[in-house]
This record gives C-alpha cells, structure tokens and sequence, in this order.
C-alpha cells in the first residue's frame, strides 16, 4: 500500500486541528503510530511502511483509501531503538515539507470518531462545542448557547476569565508538575486560604470530587481506629441518605443512594446505611449502635434534585454524632464554595462538620479536590496513609487560587445571592402557572425546577432554541447552575427561552 504525497500532513492536521507545521502535532501522531507498532504484520524501511502503523478502525469512515487490515494477534514484529529513531526523524522531515491543508471536520465526524474511540459510558448529547467565552457556549457550526450548566457546577468564572487564564499561563511557564514528594509554594497558599476561610486546620488535596470522598471514607476509618486503640472492631460503617450522591468510585459509589449506579459493580464496599433525609430520629437510633465511623451529607443535595436540609436537622446531626463519637462530613463537591451565595453551604446552617468534601468549582475547569479536616482528625493520619500523583499541582493550584480570591470577596457573593433570588423569582414569574411545574427551589445559584413528567424534552427544546441546562433527581428537575458571574440580562433570556419551550412537556404528555 502506498501514500499520496500529501496525506501525512492531512492525517495530523486531521488529528490535531492545528496547521501541520506545529511540531506538537507531528509528537502527537508519532506516538500514535508507535503505539501501534506491533499490532500489524511487518515493518518496511520506507516512510510510506509508517502509515501501515496507523489504526484502521479510526480513520475507516473517512479514509477509506487507507487499505490496512485489522491486526493479528499471532504476529508480531520488532523494531530497534535506532530504526524507531530513524522512522521518527524521516516522519518529522517529510511532514515538515507538506504544504498547510485545512481538513473540514463536522459535528457528524467528531460524533461518529467517539463512538469509534470512546468507552461507552457517557450518554452524550449530540453536541460538539468548541469554544466559550464569559456565559456563552459555541458549538463546531458556531452556534452560540447559553450556559446554564457550567460543566456541572465546576466553570464558577464562566469561560476564558482573564485572571484564571494568566494564572494558569503564568505557572504552566514556570512549574507544571513535580509530584508531592516535593513542596511547592502555590499548593500552600491555596490551602492556607482554605484553612483560614473555615473550620479546618488541614487539607488533603485529591482530583476529583469522588477522590475526596474516597479521602473521607479513610480518614473517618482511621480516625475511628486511631481513638479505639485497644478495640479489636472500632467503628468502620458510614450512614449516607436518600437522593444522595458522592461519586462513582468504588467506596464513594457505596455511599450514592441510586441503585441503578450501584447494581452493575456490587458487590461495593459493605457497611453503609441509607435513611431518609432529614430523619433525625433514624439517624440517632443507627448511630446508637456504636459502630457508625461517619455520618456522610450534602446540605445541599444537587444531583439528587435540589433538595436542602433544614437547619434542624444538620444540627441534630451534629449533636448525635458527638454523642456517639462518628464524624460528621458535609459533601460540598456541588454546593460549595460561592454556589448559594455562602462561600460554604453550611454557613447557612450555622453547623460545622468534621470532614469537609470540595471539588467542583474549586479551580474553575481544572481537576482538583479538596478534602478539609480538623486537627482531631489530621493527628490520626500518618505519612503514607493517603496519597496521590497529580493531586494539588502547582498548575492546578494555580488555577484555584485565582478563582478563589474572586468568589471569597464578600460583594461577589452578595451578587451570587441577589441574582439567585432574581433567578427564582423570575422562574416563578414565567413558569409556575404552567401544570408541569410542581416547584421551583434552591439557593443562590443552583437551581430546580420540578416538572411532573421527564425533564428531557425540555432539556433538548431549550437546546435546539440556544440554552443548555441539566437535569436531576429521577430526570424530572431542571437543574440551572450557571457561571456565578452570569448577568441578570443572561437569565431573562434563559428564562424565556425556557417559558417559550414549555410547550414540548404537554406534546410528550399526550404522547
């Protein structure tokens, strides 16, 4: 099989939308073709023999011309370090010499080369967006959206804000990544601003939200060991609630109250219990057992549908778990930082928690978690009890001190809270004389409208008319959680276009 002369160049720029003269692209599809270098029959020293390494499946629908057969796991072939070495600089030289060609790529290309490359696990809405700026979401045709969903909570500065941009170009300049067998200035002064703006003394830094959880389920364990040193079984079971949510990960999976999220991986980590939210009374009669190591909630329930404890019930929870001696952890990972108008959730409680779990909006697009304790539970922990490779980089510090610093001033949040209330306010304006919407609830910026049929007709109507936005519960709320920087003009025209789409729900009703 041979090459025509120009689709070397074709194929990167195809695989990198960058021009073909960036030596990033040539890195890029090089490695691609090496890591294929032993799933195909021979390797002949010309530079046309490198293309026969690319992988058939990815490139079958649009380059069928490219005639190379599947793999054989029978064979296999060897190349030396000076042949690969020779391969790579003839692939650099000649893609060097092709002319710049711009390959148009459509929505339809990228939908179909995901499902070609992709695990399955993600139930994808038929959009490819490209860019976005402050509030606003364009797609690969340049359509412009409306963002109410903020990549679920997490862009609590919108799109491209300037001073997240510097601060992640600045360190990306000076230093990336070196591990936390080192120290480094920007993962210190972020936690020293936790610290400072909480109940906690410590914090253990993770990736995700699930991974502070998983940070909590072994703290609260420890702790529990560490304060029965003479019993052979201290406490080691966890009390979470119902519409709960706490990631997908094996131990915080054990703790999500959705089954159809647990079923498919059990058996999940044993030991968990799962009351009714807001049942003090069944709370305090489990945790009489003594064997309850933590009490996990979210004050404010956001994928389970909006729902937010009383302050009552968050501080009994707090009484019942000293009286018994379990933690009590509040989950933040979507409520927190700045998201109800509180720089935490539970300040609105006036309650304090032992453990506390953040995530989402922390570094504003890039993955980090938080996990906040106090000194009692920080003089369990050891070194080499909990660690992790990427957690709390200098990058991604970067990115969250930037962040925090805006949410945390006072007259941010005051605005969070303004514009919340003028959010709710127009939602029931427009849309509580409608018979689908059973109640519009929330707290500061996030937001539920609950509907009496499924929420996805009019979750794809308001996409179609230029709006995105989530759903929650058991897929008959709207969740709004939109850039807390969003403006009032945004949410009027988010709110009509939603007035305007209302009409889908009585079409799937009559359905």
């Amino acid at each position: 099989m041979t090459q025509g002369p120009n689709e070397p160049a074709q194929l990167c720029k195809t695989l990198t939308n960058s021009d073909s003269s960036d030596i990033h692209a040539y890195h890029q599809l090089s490695n691609l073709f090496e890591s294929h270098l032993k799933s195909f029959h021979s390797c002949k020293p010309t530079m046309s023999s490198v293309f026969n390494l690319c992988n058939p499946v990815f490139f079958a629908n649009r380059y069928n011309n490219l005639n190379v057969k599947p793999h054989n796991a029978r064979y296999k072939i060897h190349v030396t370090n000076s042949r690969r070495t020779e391969l790579r600089a003839q692939l650099t030289t000649e893609l060097g010499e092709q002319p710049a060609v711009e390959t148009p790529v459509s929505q339809a290309d990228v939908i179909n080369d995901d499902k070609e490359v992709i695990v399955g696990t993600y139930g994808r809405t038929p959009l490819v967006l490209t860019s976005g700026k402050g509030c606003k979401l364009y797609d690969i045709d340049g359509k412009e959206y409306i963002d109410l969903t903020s990549g679920i909570a997490v862009n609590a500065l919108g799109h491209g804000d300037p001073d997240w941009v510097r601060a992640v170009t600045d360190q990306a300049n000076v230093l990336a990544h070196v591990s936390n067998i080192y120290y480094t200035v920007p993962q210190v002064n972020l936690a020293r601003r936790l610290v400072a703006s909480s109940f906690a003394d410590r914090v253990f830094f993770s990736n995700s939200g699930t991974e502070a959880n998983e940070a909590a389920i072994k703290f609260s364990r420890k702790f529990q060991r560490f304060s029965h040193p003479n019993k052979a079984d201290p406490p080691t079971e966890f009390i979470s609630f119902t519409n709960s949510f706490h990631g997908r990960t094996i131990g915080s999976l054990a703790l999500t109250s959705k089954e159809h999220y647990r079923t498919p991986f059990e058996p999940v980590m044993p030991g968990v219990t799962f009351l009714k939210y807001g049942d003090i009374d069944a709370v305090q009669e489990l945790l009489s057992s003594g064997k309850v190591a933590a009490v996990f909630v979210e004050p404010i329930q956001g994928e389970g549908g909006i729902y937010g404890a009383t302050k009552e019930f968050l501080k009994s929870l707090r009484s019942a778990c000293d009286k018994a001696g379990s933690l009590l952890v509040f989950d933040e990972v979507q409520c927190g930082l700045g998201r109800t108008g509180y720089l935490w959730a539970h300040e609105a409680y006036d309650v304090t928690p032992d453990i506390m779990t953040l995530a989402k909006p922390l570094a504003g697009g890039l993955p980090i978690g938080a996990t906040l304790v106090t000194e009692r539970v920080n003089a369990a922990i050891n070194n080499g009890d909990h660690g992790s490779t990427f957690a709390g980089g200098p990058l991604v510090c970067a990115a969250a001190i930037a962040v925090f610093d805006k949410v945390s001033d006072p007259s941010f949040l005051a605005e969070v809270t303004k514009k919340g209330d003028y959010l709710k306010n127009l939602l029931k304006k427009k849309l509580q004389g409608n018979k689908h919407v059973k109640e519009i609830r929330g707290f500061g910026l996030i937001v539920g409208i609950e509907l009496d049929v499924a929420a996805t007709p009019l979750v794809d109507a308001c996409r179609e008319s230029g709006l995105l936005i989530l759903t929650a519960g058991k897929g008959d709320v709207v969740r709004l959680v939109p850039p807390l920087i969003i403006s009032e003009q945004e949410l009027d025209s988010a709110v009509e276009i939603i007035y305007k789409c209302l009409h889908v729900l009585d079409e799937k009703s009559s359905n």
